[in-house]
């Protein structure tokens, strides 16, 4: 079994997720008391809330390179950046390491084409849903056709995010909030909807969509398992 590396802190409310879908995914692949062998460097993400609402693109990038290059030196074999905004350096973090980088869009579009869906809406951070780094992907390597909230649903979606659902807070206003959210997308034609910050699976799921949910916390953390088992 390889050892995944794990960027994780980001929030550690989903880095918690991850670890728990790892170890369970491999549990039920290889039975008994089987679990992963992984390495998490947590970061503070009081510091990178900051960082990234400052603007400071190059700080984040030099953090998320030292703890990618740290996670090789420890015997990681593979490594995943357990977040979704974070993918903008995705590039630069695996120009650092010899190690495979699996990156978050990769199984998330793999899943949507095997399920015959074309347009998809996409939630996340305003930097997810607003920057080409994370559409771009779906849409050069998938071919999808990428829809994103009006302004002020962005704004409502990416505030609740950074207020509550990264200190582990869920509501059932915020619920509503997205679930209003999810039926405008589909509204406009959204065949899918793709959950992009890996803390919006503590919030929603497939009874608030009146179509399929694409989690990328744990579509990214089966797909690490299988390459690990591989």
């Amino acid at each position: 079994m390889k050892c995944i590396g794990l960027i994780g802190g980001m929030s550690w409310e989903s880095s918690a997720a991850y670890y728990r879908i790892i170890n369970q995914t491999v549990r039920d692949g290889l039975g008994g008391a089987h679990s992963a062998r992984s390495l998490m460097l947590s970061v503070d993400f009081a510091d990178v809330e900051k960082l990234q609402h400052d603007g400071d693109w190059l700080a984040l990038t030099r953090m998320m390179v030292d703890a990618a290059c740290a996670l090789e030196r420890g015997g990681a074999d593979l490594l995943l950046i357990c977040t979704n905004t974070m993918h903008l350096m995705a590039a630069d973090v695996q120009e650092s390491v010899a190690i495979p980088l699996l990156h978050i869009v990769d199984p998330t579009g793999q899943s949507i084409l095997a399920a015959g869906h074309r347009r998809v809406g996409l939630l996340g951070t305003a930097f997810t849903m607003e920057k080409d780094f994370y559409k771009g992907r779906l849409s050069s390597l998938f071919g999808l056709d990428v829809l994103v909230p009006d302004a002020d649903d962005r704004a409502a979606v990416h505030d609740i995010i950074y207020r509550e659902l990264v200190i582990g807070v869920t509501t059932a206003v915020s619920r509503g909030i997205y679930r209003d959210v999810i039926a405008r997308l589909i509204a406009r034609g959204a065949e899918a909807i793709i959950l992009g910050c890996t803390e919006i699976m503590l919030l929603v799921g497939p009874q608030d969509s009146a179509v399929p949910l694409y989690d990328t916390t744990t579509l990214h953390a089966i797909a690490a398992v299988d390459l690990a088992l591989a």
